[in-house]
């Protein structure tokens, strides 16, 4: 296919998952002023590029300031996002704070630096929203980081959580909106080689090859190339919760569940609306006996393709 074509498709694309969530979850409204938090990354970038192009066709009106927080990383290129952003004509602010001395002191060698460098990052981007006077916090996570916060909250936190598209920050203070929470990071990474962002690795946690969340990262891509269809429906799970199916007890009434003699739709019966995965047929695996035909046997795959 035309190489031009697909790259029109794809801002298409990203453009419209990008309005969709935003419209979806009330992310803009008018005469907002909203803060983009800018890493360097592709997908703050990608974020960025987006709702600049959102913001010049929008039917309400609505502010872009960019933010970046200078955590004083040895070798930084502090230089390139103010050329960046000089050159695109966009509002920004650069925030100078020491974090990585911090992180570096008070984590141990080897240690996860992700949670300590995250809480001093936020806490200071609040500080920043406010004197800025930015109504909403916009944030780059996508699908995929979604994806890997509800495995990562299940697998090490017992719990089933996510992360989601907008809540309002923990100061009580900022309304915090990921508009790209419908785009899958290969749409960023395609994006972003189109548009030739200059990209700067994040060489606090960059090389930290065993963090978990990578681990479950490689683990989605690996399930996105085996079982096409499966982190779609993974994320699509996150938006059709039935809470008398699971066993939270503060979301439903489960201890003062009683038989109706009427016919419910939160009972057995929800099951067989489910469809099923078409059965593969295989040889037995236990030895064919004298006189018998060899009937196949019906294996269940771990997951339908589509």
């Amino acid at each position: 296919m035309n190489t031009e074509l697909e790259n029109h498709k794809l801002e298409k694309r990203l453009c419209r998952e990008v309005g969709r969530a935003i419209v979806d979850y009330n992310m803009i409204e008018e005469g907002d002023r909203v803060m983009v938090c800018l890493s360097g990354g592709k997908d703050s970038y990608g974020m960025l590029d987006i709702l600049q192009k959102l913001q010049a066709r929008a039917p309400i009106r609505f502010e872009l300031i960019v933010v970046n927080l200078d955590q004083k990383q040895p070798g930084f290129p502090a230089d390139i996002l103010p050329a960046y952003l000089t050159k695109l004509g966009v509002k920004f602010h650069i925030e100078n704070q020491d974090t990585y001395s911090i992180v570096k002191r008070v984590i141990p060698e080897g240690k996860t630096m992700c949670s300590l460098c995250s809480r001093l990052r936020r806490g200071i981007l609040y500080r920043v929203a406010s004197e800025l006077g930015a109504t909403k916090i916009a944030l780059g996570h996508h699908r995929d980081d979604i994806l890997q916060t509800l495995l990562l909250n299940m697998f090490f936190g017992a719990k089933l959580k996510g992360m989601p598209p907008k809540l309002v920050s923990d100061d009580g203070q900022h309304v915090v909106i990921r508009p790209m929470a419908y785009v899958a990071e290969k749409d960023l990474t395609r994006w972003a080689e189109l548009r030739q962002f200059p990209i700067i690795p994040c060489t606090l946690c960059g090389s930290q090859e065993n963090l978990q969340r990578k681990q479950v990262g490689l683990m989605l891509k690996d399930w996105e190339k085996r079982f096409p269809g499966r982190v779609e429906n993974m994320f699509s799970a996150l938006q059709n919760i039935v809470p008398s199916h699971l066993m939270d007890r503060s979301l439903f009434p489960f201890e003062t569940l009683r038989a109706t003699g009427e016919a419910s739709e939160d009972g057995d019966k929800a099951f067989d609306d489910e469809p099923l995965p078409q059965a593969v047929f295989a040889k037995p695996l236990l030895p064919e006996r004298e006189g018998n035909a060899s009937a196949p046997v019906a294996v269940i795959p771990i997951a339908a393709t589509h």
